[in-house]
């Protein structure tokens, strides 16, 4: 249950259009839903301001199916990360209004319109080395619209062509947060992180060669950035900078509109 659903309900029950048993009836998954093999967090909303989120990979088409369709009923808007196009073909017949993405592997069930952002609203500026980094880009860039957030994309613009990031200046001094997102040696991070006096989020990729280790090169990299301040989150892991990018982005916001 988010926010509003909650606010709605208590509306309600104070109008006198529920009666506190029906309440309680709709709020019996505090503080979690157990389907056997999985216990979801329905309330999580209430405590973080964003929903659980389902981590597609290494689930079976029944688990993913059973865990949507009940966050489905709690939730307006859910996300399911790093499902497979086989898969998504199957869980799109079960949820005929749901969009997916093929590159970020991104699913998505909302409810309603989302609201317009205004042009001067926070931004966030997702910046990748080279085009094989898109799918963990646009994993970040995705998931922040989902999450309402204004975002801005620059891609392939790797530190072998420097020129290509150095244009780009003026975007990247205008963001209020960036995730830079690079695979072989990362040194993306710390360039950027060298230009700008905003927040900088590093997210290793797997991409590149045997000694780049799967993106253990590029995390160690980023890891030890020659820039300070340098936040860097795990291999592949542009949800995670995401979330951590409107954690921040939340807070710059006036309290009032958050």
């Amino acid at each position: 249950m988010d926010v509003e659903r909650l606010k709605a309900l208590l509306a309600e029950v104070q109008t006198g259009q529920v009666d506190i048993d029906q309440a309680l009836e709709r709020l019996k998954g505090l503080p979690y839903d157990d389907l056997g093999y999985a216990r979801l967090d329905t309330h999580r909303a209430l405590r973080r301001g964003l929903p659980e989120v389902v981590y597609c990979q290494h689930k079976t088409p029944e688990q993913i199916t059973g865990i949507l369709e009940r966050l489905w009923q709690h939730h307006d808007r859910v996300l399911g990360t790093r499902l497979d196009p086989e898969m998504a073909e199957t869980l799109l017949k079960r949820f005929p209004s749901a969009r997916y993405d093929p590159i970020s592997r991104l699913f998505r069930l909302v409810r309603g319109e989302q609201q317009s952002l205004s042009p001067d609203a926070p931004c966030a500026l997702v910046v990748s080395g080279g085009t094989s980094d898109m799918p963990v880009a646009e994993e970040a860039a995705q998931t922040l619209e989902f999450l309402g957030e204004r975002v801005e994309r620059l891609y392939d613009a790797g530190v072998a062509g420097i020129h290509r990031l150095t244009a780009e200046h003026a975007l990247l001094s205008t963001a209020d947060v960036i995730i830079s997102v690079a695979g072989m040696e990362g040194a993306l991070t710390s360039v950027v992180a060298g230009l700008v006096n905003g927040v900088v989020i590093g997210v290793p990729t797997s991409v590149g060669y045997g000694a780049s280790f799967n993106g253990l090169s590029a995390l160690l990299s980023m890891l030890n950035s020659c820039a300070s301040g340098v936040a860097v989150v795990n291999i592949d892991n542009g949800f995670g900078a995401a979330v951590f990018a409107h954690l921040v982005l939340q807070r710059i916001r006036p309290r009032e509109t958050r």
